[in-house]
């Protein structure tokens, strides 16, 4: 699928609607990631994290048929004028992280794969 850019204001388009993934980031994470310096995003292998990524329906174990997003919708903070991006989904799979990036040396997590950035703050 194509997302197109609008730069003059800000919006992305596509012919359906977008399947979009949220997530709340610290704001270290999120600078990295609108500098383009970092390309994954990570996430503990828990509950909650499976029932948003793993299509459980079809394939219940982890590791098999994760679902499919267009974009993420990194945000800033809970408040409702906190910052927030959208970048580009190319994936997700489960994997060892940079630490660099945050993540623990020897853990394994749910890494989301980022694209483009499609709309800063």
């Amino acid at each position: 699928m194509t997302i197109v850019n609008l730069h003059d204001t800000g919006e992305f388009h596509t012919k359906f609607p977008v399947k979009t993934l949220h997530i709340p980031i610290q704001k270290k994470w999120f600078d990295m990631i609108l500098s383009g310096e970092k390309k994954e995003e990570y996430r503990e292998i828990s509950d909650h994290w499976i029932t948003r990524l793993i299509d459980t329906k079809t394939q219940p174990t982890v590791g098999d048929g994760f679902k499919n997003f267009h974009v993420v919708k990194f945000k800033n903070g809970y408040a409702r004028n906190s910052p927030s991006a959208t970048v580009q989904f190319l994936s997700v799979h489960i994997g060892f992280g940079n630490q660099a990036w945050g993540a623990t040396p020897g853990q394994k997590y749910f890494v989301i794969t980022l694209g483009e950035i499609i709309k800063k703050p």
